[in-house]
């Protein structure tokens, strides 16, 4: 599917709108940006259809939509709706700042007669006037390769390494929960020169982990679980037990996306885990002691002023020393 901008921006005005589900967030990304929020009102009809409606003109600007597709998928379609009414409205150039992109777990076809979900989303989101997308921790890198916009795909390394910096990590272990996070880990293990090891996991069907082994050594180590995302925490909390049993001196872990659905607040709460670090693209359903939330509106704010002023967002990377 191919992708033409319909406008060149014809004013440096910027627009940064919400939607409903995101606001908590797109309050903070606003303050850190200095700019408040445009007005986005959503009516609803009676049967629960709904309508954005933008209470100000965009026409030739620079519109900025904040919003993370998580459940309900109210969230998803109130997104597509909204770049729609901006497309609509002669908006000169719409970004969509997702923190966190919703379906991103449905990238190939792993059994037969399944959908490949995150293309089908990239592909309603170009279709509906989307000219770039903005967002945090994709599960899996090649998303990105699902579009035909650019895609700035921002890290949490530039949220939780500053935030590490402030600790001691002499005695710091990396550790992956699962063979598909093994670079997130290493990324980490190569910026502070530490180990890494490795939980492999087998499951019989989603959600059910059926076995799962250690690789490496993390005897008298402190270790730190590193995720993308953490939805029942069934993996997280077993990965957390497996290390404490082969010796670790206490286990922590980052998960940038706090899914937490079903009983995963008790089961943080009854693991072992010390402390989970989580990012604030998904809001807590419930405050838990385990559990402490870093913001990502300072990050989502320069990305915004970058694209914005066209300037180059790597700075906003944190690769190395």
């Amino acid at each position: 599917m191919s992708h033409k901008p319909r406008l060149t921006p014809m004013t440096d005005e910027v627009t940064l709108l919400s939607t409903t589900g995101s606001q908590y967030l797109s309050e903070k990304i606003s303050t850190a940006y200095g700019q408040k929020l445009g007005e986005l009102e959503v009516a609803k009809f009676n049967d629960g259809e709904m309508q954005p409606i933008i209470k100000q003109s965009v026409r030739g600007g620079y519109v900025f939509i904040i919003g993370s597709t998580f459940q309900p998928h109210e969230n998803l379609m109130e997104m597509l709706l909204t770049i729609d009414a901006a497309r609509r409205a002669s908006a000169g150039y719409i970004c969509c700042v997702m923190p966190y992109f919703g379906y991103a777990r449905q990238d190939r076809k792993d059994q037969p007669r399944v959908p490949i979900s995150a293309k089908l989303i990239a592909n309603l989101l170009v279709e509906a006037g989307a000219d770039r997308i903005m967002t945090l921790d994709l599960h899996a890198d090649q998303i990105q390769g699902f579009f035909d916009i650019p895609v700035d795909h921002l890290k949490s390394q530039a949220i939780y390494i500053p935030y590490f910096d402030t600790q001691d990590m002499s005695n710091v272990t990396f550790a992956s929960p699962d063979m598909g996070g093994v670079k997130r880990a290493r990324d980490y293990a190569k910026y502070y020169e530490r180990n890494v090891v490795i939980c492999d996991k087998y499951r019989k069907r989603a959600g059910e982990i059926a076995g799962m082994t250690l690789i490496g050594d993390v005897e008298g180590a402190d270790v730190i679980l590193v995720d993308d995302l953490v939805d029942t925490a069934g993996t997280l909390c077993r990965a957390a037990d497996l290390i404490m049993e082969r010796g670790a001196k206490s286990i922590r872990a980052i998960a940038t996306h706090p899914i937490l659905s079903g009983d995963a607040y008790e089961k943080i709460e009854r693991s072992r885990l010390e402390t989970l670090i989580v990012c604030d693209a998904v809001p807590l359903k419930q405050i838990s002691a385990k559990i402490k939330v870093l913001s990502s509106s300072s990050l989502f704010a320069k990305g915004i002023r970058k694209t914005h002023d066209n300037e180059s967002i790597s700075a906003l990377f944190v690769d190395g020393k």
